[in-house]
Formats: C-alpha cells, structure tokens, sequence
C-alpha cells in the first residue's frame, strides 16, 4: 500500500464522461434590451449620485437567455477572472415538479449538471471573488464535497444557514424525522485574496462591559492583569499591548466588585452576524413566481458583504430576477442567465420596473434607489458547425461574416475586435498575434500584402479555400474551415438544460404557515 495520502474526491456514474461545450456567441435583440428614460437617468444622476458618481448604476448590464452551460462558456473567454460575486440558486433536486421545469434528476446527472458549470464559475470568479450558492438538505451534503474538489477545500469559508417557509406541523404521534426549518448557502473564495465585511442587522444595542477572558489556552495570553490572571482553562482576549492602550483609552478598566478586567462595547444601531441568518426569511412572494422568488434583503445582506459598488456579479440561475434586481439598485454590474421562458414573463418586466423606479419593493427605499442605468437582452446564437444533406459538416447558414468571426475568435482562444484600418485583423491574442476569418478563397497575393504589413505580429487566417504556396511567410498560418475547429468541441447540442417541462400546471408548491 502506498504511504501517499489520497485526494478525498466525490465520485459517481459518469463523471468522466465529459463533453467540451461549444462556446456559442451571444446575440443582441435590440428590442429586448432596455435603457432608463433620459428624464429619469437624468434626475438619478442629478439627485443620487452626484457626490458618489461611481456608484450610479451602468448600461452595460447582461441578461442572457439560454441554457446556461452554452452561456457560462460564452462568456468565459471575455470574463474570466473578472467576476467579483456569484450567487446561485440552482435546482434543489427535491423531486418535485415546478411549473418550469422538472425538479428530479437522477442523483448523478445532478451532480454532472453542477460540475459541469461550476467549473466555469471559478473561472469566471476574480482572484478576490467569492461565490454564495444556495442549497437545502437534499443535495447538501454533496455538494460541498464537490464544492471542496473544485474550489479547494481551503477555500471553503462558510455555511450559511436562512429560514425556509415552513410547512404547517400537525403530526402528533411517532414520526422519522424533524421539519426543516432552514437552507444553506454554501460560501467559497477563489483565492486567499478574498475577505468580505462582516454582516451586520439594525439592533439598538446599549453601551455595555464585557469581561475580558475567553474560552480556551493559548501561549502567551495568560499574564497578570489588574493583580489578576485568567480563570482556570481560559485566556485574554487580547495581548498585553493591546491591552495596555486600552487602558490608556478608558476602555479596559477592572470590575468595580471583582476588579477583573472588562472592556468597553460601544452603543450601536447595529450588531455584526455570524452564520445564523435566519433573521431572514429566503424567499419571498411579490412577483408571483412559482414556488416563491428569493428575498432581495438576503441577497443585499451577501452583496454588501462581497461587494463595492461598480464590481461585477453574476447568477446564472436568475429564476425571477431578483439577483440582477438587487445589483442594479446597490450600483453593481450583472450578469443575469435564464434558461427558462420566465425571462420573459418574470425578469424583463421586473427589470424594467427596476430602471423606471416603478418597483417600490424589496431594498428600493432602503437603499433610496432613484432608478437609471438600464441592460442589453442576449439569446444563444445557434450552433456553428451543422450536417448538411450530403452528410458532410459544414458551416450553418445563420452566420454571417461578422458573427462567423466572432464564433471563431472564440473557439480559437481569441479577443473578437474588429480593427477598421485593416478589415483582416478581426481579433487578437496578443499585440502581435491576429486572426481572420473568411469563406472566401485566400490567394497568394493577398497573403503577400498581409505579410508586409504585419511587420513582426502573426496572422492565423482561417479560410474556406486557399491558392498558392500557404507556407511561404513565416509570420501567417492558414488553416481551412471547418476543418481547423472540428474536433474542438461538440457540435449540434440543443443545450445541456434541465429537462423543461411542456405540460405547465398552475399546481405549485403550496406551503402552509407554521403554527
């Protein structure tokens, strides 16, 4: 047997059964997209931001409709490493059938499912982003195996635990277990870069003293203070120096009747939280979404903590909105994806409400949210490489020549930019390092031109055909499409989505108030 300690790691059927996803382009619908009326953007920045211009919320926020595998993937060539909080709501795998979608997976197409995109949200994630994912006790457990072999076990920060609705209790006999009461937010960093601020909650609390000692033994904390030392099995809290300015500034003194040590906690409107939030309660009912939409107190309360106005978050599990809801009026950037047509009926109109400062609700007068700022609407473009009738794969016939440039800076691993001196450098990886793409036939002459101009960069020309010797400049590569990308990833895949649901019901969850 080996001495060398093995990796704990969460394993089940098909887990190595990967696919590289195809990263789609995105497309804009113009018409879905939605911007502050001139009047009201005006008044926000007149009114609210004009001390703090930094904070006045952007246009340039995203909200994507799709499967959010093909759209995590879409973004992650131009966005890795610049997403400062993900908060996610996925699925719970209950077993239960929702209106949009069927709630049951097998246990390891679950696990599949949330591996897959995982991934690419630790991609995604900054050096000092965090990222929140809420859970209840069904997948619970495994997840934050699976958590630990993605992010790092030592990255792990936190559980967080929030009150659920509760179902009303009436059993009275023996049962099998107890009503839960609570759901948990697992919470993990990137990096050790990561520190947030400690949650807090409106309490008047009353200047009061505190003894100083604390549970526990530790080397070095155990020294005379006031003619005392600290109760048998205990330690200060704080080291001699600390202790001693303290005493300097009034506010360590020794008990009137004991003459222990106490310290000073000054009056506050507030009181700093632990893992305990179930103060609130997650979800909420005002956008009569089914099953009941996420509260927007909870997601400010992990906002404030991860976040500083003008940083970037992300929920690709949108559901109603109420992620991209939040981050819009606390002036974060936002990136919304939502597979199902309750993107539509459910975050577009509450969206717009947002930017018009028509929706009174939630953390609006809180955070005396003035309206402004405004999103761009994206599908899913389809996929690139399709079987034409002779069998053969071939380019599809939906792209044109700008989008079909894009699809192929993406796919191989470069920054789509269209340069308007030189129509053929419509991307690049480096300074130096171009592309371009074409169905036409390349000829040598072109290439000739091409090749002076660079100077010292690099070309990649991806082209349907090519006449003359394609190895005569040392600084441009040509390879035929689609034969450069064909085995990059897979082609045709409607989505990897949870199986959507045809035959919507108005039966929901029905909970009940607890007695």
């Amino acid at each position: 047997m080996s001495d060398k300690l093995q990796r704990l790691e969460l394993v089940w059927p098909g887990k190595n059964e990967r696919v590289d996803v195809e990263p789609r382009i995105l497309i804009e619908d113009v018409e879905k997209s939605y911007s502050a009326d001139p009047k009201i953007q005006e008044k926000m920045n007149r009114q609210l931001f004009k001390q703090e211009p930094e904070i006045a919320p952007t246009f340039d926020n995203m909200l994507i409709h799709g499967d959010n595998l093909l759209a995590l993937k879409a973004l992650e060539a131009e966005y890795s490493g610049k997403v400062k909080c993900i908060y996610i709501d996925p699925p719970f795998n209950t077993g239960s059938a929702f209106k949009y979608y069927d709630d049951g997976l097998e246990h390891s197409i679950w696990l599949s499912m949330m591996s897959a995109r995982l991934e690419i949200l630790r991609n995604l994630l900054s050096p000092d982003g965090a990222i929140f994912i809420h859970i209840d006790y069904t997948e619970e457990a495994y997840l934050k195996v699976l958590c630990d072999e993605i992010f790092g076990r030592n990255n792990f920060r936190n559980t967080i635990v929030t009150s659920r609705i509760k179902k009303n209790i009436r059993e009275r006999e023996l049962i099998k277990a107890l009503n839960y009461a609570q759901d948990a937010i697992l919470f993990y960093a990137k990096s050790d870069d990561c520190f947030i601020r400690p949650p807090e909650k409106e309490k008047i609390q009353e200047e009061r003293w505190h003894a100083l000692d604390a549970s526990g033994l530790r080397t070095g904390m155990d020294y005379e203070l006031f003619g005392h030392r600290p109760p048998a099995g205990r330690h200060w809290a704080w080291s001699y120096e600390r202790a001693m300015k303290a005493i300097e500034n009034g506010i360590l003194k020794p008990h009137p009747k004991t003459g222990r040590p106490i310290y000073k906690i000054e009056a506050s409107n507030t009181i700093m939280l632990d893992t305990n939030w179930t103060d609130i309660q997650a979800s909420a009912f005002k956008w009569d979404f089914p099953g009941g939409e996420k509260n927007e107190v909870l997601i400010q309360r992990i906002l404030d903590m991860a976040t500083n106005p003008g940083d970037l978050v992300l929920d690709s599990f949108l559901g109603s909105g109420t992620t991209a809801a939040v981050a819009h009026k606390m002036g974060r950037r936002w990136i919304g994806i939502e597979m199902g047509d309750h993107i539509y009926s459910h975050c577009l109109p509450r969206l717009k409400k947002v930017i018009d400062c028509e929706d009174a609700g939630g953390i609006t007068k809180s955070v005396k949210w003035q309206g402004g700022g405004g999103f761009k609407f994206y599908e899913l473009g389809s996929t690139l490489i399709v079987t034409d009738k002779h069998g053969r794969q071939v380019i599809s016939d939906k792209y044109n020549p700008e989008m079909l440039a894009e699809a192929m800076c993406k796919l191989m691993g470069y920054k789509y930019a269209s340069d308007k001196e030189s129509y053929w450098k419509q991307g690049y990886s480096s300074e130096k390092n171009f592309i371009f793409t074409t169905t036409m036939n390349v000829e040598e002459q072109l290439l000739a031109e091409m090749s002076q101009a660079l100077g010292d960069g690099n070309l990649l020309i991806c082209c349907g055909a090519f006449t003359g010797n394609k190895t005569a400049y040392d600084n441009i590569t040509i390879k035929k499409i689609p034969q450069a990308i064909l085995k990059k990833c897979q082609w045709g895949s409607a989505g990897y989505p949870l199986p959507v649901r045809e035959d919507f019901s108005d039966e929901d969850f029905e909970f009940e108030d607890e007695e």
